[in-house]
């Protein structure tokens, strides 16, 4: 690995995620896809890309669509889970064609589409990274119950860190949600798992 990527994969900056991989998290979110629910898992959004475009949840229709949210300066969950999704598009082999696969910033200060471009583009040129202004990002978050929080750790404006849930959101071709696909297992695992939910 390149001292270039390195930096880019794994910067200084600590991360602190929220990873809700615990039964009871699991089933807080199922329970929004049951009738009468009432707990509803994502919606519309408008975000940019890396190429500085216009992206919206109904761009997405008509494939499977696996979400992260995270932050490129994450230095251990955000990475670790990104090279994961990566290894399952690989194993998926010609039904990788009907998932795209989406990395949302929950730091728009920093993760320019430019930024965001390169630092998907690091784990597989398949990964859309998706950023946009910190309004239409809180607005996204919501939609999915995100959960992000920074914290300062200098007086410079780019001292802090991004506290944030780690869940991988399975969207069926109509933009309702499936189910949370696990961020601990392996690009193998991942790959089973979202084959059995997309069939």
């Amino acid at each position: 690995m390149t001292q270039r990527l390195r930096a880019l994969l794994f910067p200084a900056s600590a991360c602190v995620a929220a990873v809700l991989v615990a039964a009871g998290a699991w089933l807080y979110l199922a329970r929004g896809t049951e009738a009468g629910g009432g707990l509803a898992i994502g919606g519309p959004f408008t975000l940019i890309d890396g190429a500085g475009h216009t992206v919206t949840d109904r761009d997405l229709r008509g494939r499977y669509t696996l979400i992260y949210f995270g932050y490129t300066f994450c230095p251990d969950v955000c990475p670790t889970t990104l090279n994961e999704v990566a290894a399952a598009l690989d194993k998926l082999g010609p039904q990788a064609d009907r998932l795209n696969a989406v990395f949302i910033t929950v730091d728009p200060q920093r993760d320019t589409p430019a930024v965001v471009h390169d630092y998907t583009a690091a784990f597989s040129p398949r990964i859309l990274g998706l950023t946009g202004t910190p309004q239409q990002i809180a607005d996204v978050a919501r939609e999915y119950r995100v959960y992000y929080a920074p914290h300062r750790t200098g007086e410079g404006a780019g001292d802090y860190t991004v506290d944030h849930s780690s869940i991988l959101y399975l969207m069926d071709p109509q933009g309702r949600f499936v189910a949370p696909i696990r961020t601990d297992e392996s690009g193998a695992a991942m790959a089973a798992d979202l084959a059995k939910k997309m069939s």
